[in-house]
């Protein structure tokens, strides 16, 4: 579990879309608990006039080269650890594939253990 969606403008190389989902998937194992091989995630790619964004919102001058990662956990885990989170998905993603911290926004949507199927049309979480 997460599900894991990332849209962007439209243009960036498979290379780029590739960076954003590794840092993604390291940064979620590295401090949020989640096992190996738990990778469920997809990019989504717009053109200018679908993608619109506040590009002053709350002071923080985002680009163009935004990149909005929405990702869908359950409910879990204290507050703390999900600003690690998203602490470590802006320091890896400026790392590769460049991003400024200011074009990575971060929607984390909780939802109950037993709103997952994985498969087979079972609740794999529900005990």
């Amino acid at each position: 579990m997460p599900l894991t969606r990332v849209s962007l403008r439209r243009g960036k190389p498979a290379a780029y879309h590739k960076a954003i989902l590794e840092g993604l998937y390291r940064a979620m194992r590295e401090t949020f608990d989640v096992p190996e091989g738990d990778r469920f995630m997809t990019v989504s790619e717009h053109d200018e006039g679908d993608f619109v964004y506040g590009a002053d919102y709350l002071g923080i001058k985002r680009s163009d080269d935004l990149v909005i990662i929405q990702l869908t956990v359950s409910n879990t885990r204290p507050v703390a650890q999900k600003q690690k989170l998203y602490r470590r998905i802006v320091e890896l993603l400026a790392e590769s594939p460049g991003l400024r911290p200011e074009d990575i926004f971060i929607n984390l949507v909780e939802v109950l253990p037993e709103n997952w199927s994985f498969g087979h049309g079972e609740a794999q979480y529900v005990r």
